[in-house]
């Protein structure tokens, strides 16, 4: 039976949804442009003001935000509040340049809790639940959102961040965690942790939430199969919040979008063009209930898919799918679109664990692929014809599924460093800027 945290929130009509989102909307944009000089000035160079936006349907009229300019209003240029209001930043990781520095209230942060706390019960948490919550905490806003959403919902909460697997496990097996939050990469070597160590008997998860890098369905499915568990995803930026922008009910088709507290838009990243529902483009978000630091038209360099097809679960927020790339960062080699993911559905699908490497290189004038991929200790052999068919293998598929030619170099087990925090998968050593 599909459980709720709100219920007259995540099951209300599109009627209501429409009327908040409407309301929400203009009362933010009044809200910023009073007390944002950078936003208000973007908006006179559009040629924009409050009375113009009326309804979600004047959206379009209003300038799109990007993490430059994040980065360029750093570190306060976007505080839409007294700083004496603001009780929480926090902070995008791995940026280059300036950071991202996100603000937030204290009615901001309950919000949030809020809106995590909806992705735990729809992963089936009551307050009877056990949540161990191995992201990262500090600056980066995947362990505070979980733990947050945890205490909204009443579990007993384990605050355990990222590293020192051993303790994970340890706790994990004596206080019987029951819903595991961490990133995808960090499951999966939890999971083959526990094989190796021939505990998987001991541990009591029934769930995971994993978000915060980009995972496959064949990723799923294996960690799903090594820790016992029903995995589901959870989307966020700090930009906007952190997790718990949108999240997996149980039917699994793509994540609902918390529409109460942002408006999300699909465009075509190259015009702008806002696109009709179902159709792939980037995604935009703009944050109608923050008091500290809301975005307009925020891109999001997500690609994705919106739908309004009515969910079995009882949820009529709209889901977006898993994010199939990104406008920004996706590899192009040799002129053709390259992700990550497709590269790691077809190691999945041949049998390989999710420990790849991408390493992209420019010789003599021409793009280079290398994927270096772990065998798994089945597959290991000393025998060199054995692992040269294996390679040859994966060149094909690799080639069917891309269209270009990738060199597959097969590693020994153990021989990629694991990731604890977000898997470094990439590494591109082409001068492109």
């Amino acid at each position: 039976m599909e459980r709720y945290f709100q219920p007259e929130i995540e099951c209300a009509s599109r009627e209501q949804i429409r009327a908040w989102q409407d309301e929400r909307l203009v009362k933010t944009v009044a809200h910023v442009y009073k007390n944002v000089p950078y936003y208000r000035n973007m908006m006179k160079e559009k040629g924009v003001e409050p009375g113009d936006i009326q309804s979600v349907d004047d959206l379009h009229k209003l300038p799109f935000l990007t993490k430059d300019d994040l980065r360029d209003a750093y570190p306060y240029g976007l505080l839409a509040v007294p700083l004496a209001d603001a009780v929480r930043i926090q902070s995008t990781s791995g940026t280059t340049g300036r950071r991202v520095v996100a603000f937030y209230t204290q009615h901001d942060i309950d919000l949030w809790d809020e809106c995590c706390a909806r992705a735990i019960v729809a992963a089936g948490g009551t307050k009877e639940d056990v949540v161990h919550v191995c992201y990262g905490y500090g600056l980066f806003t995947g362990g505070p959102g979980l733990n947050g959403g945890s205490h909204k919902v009443g579990s007993l909460t384990l605050p355990m961040s990222s590293g020192n697997t051993e303790r994970q496990i340890q706790f994990m097996i004596d206080l019987e965690s029951t819903i595991l939050c961490c990133t995808p990469s960090y499951a999966a070597y939890l999971g083959e942790t526990v094989h190796e160590m021939g505990l998987r008997d001991k541990i009591k998860l029934k769930a995971g939430i994993f978000g915060a890098e980009a995972w496959s369905e064949e990723m799923r499915r294996d960690i799903e199969k090594t820790l016992g568990i029903k995995a589901y995803d959870i989307y966020g930026l700090t930009e906007i919040s952190g997790p718990g922008v949108s999240f997996e009910c149980s039917e699994q088709t793509g994540m609902h979008i918390n529409e109460d507290h942002f408006i999300a838009e699909i465009i075509n990243p190259e015009t702008g063009e806002v696109l009709p529902e179902g159709e792939k483009g980037e995604l935009v978000f703009t944050s109608i209930t923050k008091e500290a630091f809301p975005l307009l038209r925020y891109r999001t360099r997500d690609i994705c898919v919106l739908t309004r097809k009515e969910c079995s679960c009882g949820r009529t927020h709209v889901k977006m799918s898993k994010p199939m790339g990104r406008s920004d960062d996706m590899l192009i080699i040799k002129g053709v679109n390259v992700f990550p993911s497709q590269i790691e559905t077809v190691l999945l699908n041949k049998g390989y664990q999710a420990n790849y490497q991408i390493i992209v290189d420019r010789v003599n004038n021409s793009d280079t692929l290398d994927v270096q991929v772990e065998m798994t200790p089945e597959m290991f052999s000393d025998s060199v014809t054995e692992v040269s068919a294996k390679e040859k293998e994966l060149v094909n598929a690799l080639k069917a599924m891309l269209g270009i030619y990738a060199k597959v170099q097969l590693v020994a087990p153990k021989t990629i460093a694991r990731s604890e925090g977000k898997a470094v998968r990439i590494i591109d050593k082409r001068k492109l800027y």
